[in-house]
């Protein structure tokens, strides 16, 4: 149950550096360097998805694109503790993506190395860069749904500072395994940040409007949107909605409630009771309910119990009543602080090691999600936005002048450095 919600978690989400066959893969270039000063561009296809109700193409999916059971404990064992560090503090509605920041993350972390890899990877639950690529791929096309019923669009892109060289491989295996596209632009620019902001809007079918000021200290965006819609199995009757009270921590509320009766499966725990509405794209929205006198903060305060709420508990077969309330929100998180608690540290020192993406120094900046979810007697629509940034450690604020004019030193070397010819001119007119 907790895979089925953990691949209905869906969010967009940027990761920003500052310098401090199933499915339609794009063909990687050689080596070499992508970026500074063009205005380049690498547009992806996204896979192919089987139509509603074609279970022989999702099958063919599943057999091109093996997705291992260690990897798929490593996204939930990422979920659990992630989201315990976020919702254990929320005060508020909290609506939270794992899976998006689980992609971004793994985005920047093919890109890493020495001990900012170590610590990406060990969250990640991953030894290499060439498995998370390939997990990470097959995962995302196993996922990707877009037919009349379901969709389930992710979407990945770099923006990359126009000042700046940036490892071709790098880009190559985000486009090919990651379907990200490639953008350069100057993040000092207002027309970046909405250039950005529109990439985010049609990606998630309008439901976030990001904002993305000017910053001339970026210099890397990797952007990861998600967009999900799916319909119940069984819709509410509209004429079954009544309004009712909503008991919220502060005062009573008054809010419609869809209500529904019928026979299923359910689970009872210690404090509390879970169930779940069956979507029509095979998945389902799980819903845990804490018992009376218990404090919901309780239930997720630490990953394990997160994991007791969605693993555990008795599994019962009987009559199941529904009385679901109507909701719409947003939500908006700095993760950064969150990250570091649970040890991923380097990735925002100054001597970061992102030696995968550029030779510059950087060092991950900033770290938000923006999402959206909204239930209705149909169904369920979700969305999210992550933004993780990067910064320059190391730019070149100054300017050097090689006006030889006065006596000066040389060397000629050859191609392995080894000096030929070490002089000092002190007049270029002397003959000696």
């Amino acid at each position: 149950m907790l895979r089925k919600m953990t691949l209905m978690l869906f969010a967009a989400m940027l990761l920003g550096l500052c310098a401090c066959d199933g499915g339609n893969k794009p063909a990687p270039a050689e080596g070499g360097s992508f970026g500074a000063g063009g205005s380049g561009l690498i547009a992806v296809e996204y896979p192919d998805a089987p139509k509603f109700g074609d279970y022989d193409a999702l099958n063919a999916l599943r057999e091109a694109n093996p997705v291992n059971e260690a990897f798929l404990a490593s996204v939930r064992d990422f979920s659990y503790r992630t989201a315990s560090a976020v919702l254990s503090s929320a005060q508020e509605n909290a609506n939270y993506s794992p899976l998006s920041l689980y992609f971004a993350l793994s985005l920047a972390g093919t890109g890493a190395a020495g001990e900012t890899q170590e610590q990406l990877f060990t969250l990640l639950g991953v030894s290499s860069a060439e498995e998370l690529s390939e997990q990470a791929g097959n995962l995302y096309r196993l996922l990707y749904a877009d037919n009349e019923v379901t969709r389930l669009k992710i979407a990945n892109s770099l923006w990359l500072d126009t000042d700046v060289a940036f490892r071709e491989d790098f880009v190559q295996n985000a486009a090919v395994n990651f379907y990200a596209s490639a953008h350069t632009v100057d993040f000092s620019e207002a027309s970046s940040g909405e250039a950005m902001a529109r990439w985010v809007s049609e990606n998630s079918n309008g439901t976030l409007s990001p904002s993305f000021p000017p910053d001339p200290d970026k210099i890397l965006s990797i952007l990861n949107t998600v967009y999900f819609y799916d319909q119940w199995t069984m819709a509410f009757s509209e004429g079954d909605t009544a309004s009712g009270l909503f008991h919220a921590p502060d005062t009573d509320i008054t809010i419609d409630f869809m209500n529904r009766g019928g026979t299923g499966s359910f689970s009872r725990g210690a404090g509390f009771t879970r169930a779940s509405l069956g979507l029509k794209g095979s998945g389902s929205m799980t819903f845990v309910l804490p018992d009376e006198g218990v404090e919901l903060s309780s239930l997720t305060a630490s990953p394990d119990s997160l994991r007791e709420l969605f693993e555990g508990g008795e599994e019962l077969y009987g009559e199941v009543l529904w009385k679901v309330p109507k909701f719409s929100f947003d939500a908006n998180y700095e993760l950064a602080d969150m990250l570091k608690t649970i040890g991923v540290t380097a990735a925002f020192e100054t001597d970061a090691d992102f030696s995968g993406i550029t030779d510059i120094p950087a060092c991950l900046s900033s770290v938000t999600q923006q999402t959206h979810i909204a239930i209705d007697e149909y169904g369920v629509e979700a969305s999210a936005s992550t933004e993780l940034g990067f910064a320059a450690t190391a730019l070149p604020r100054e300017r050097a002048d090689m006006f030889l004019d006065r006596p000066f030193l040389y060397a000629i070397t050859d191609a392995d450095g080894t000096p030929l010819f070490i002089g000092v001119c002190r007049n270029p007119s002397a003959q000696n």
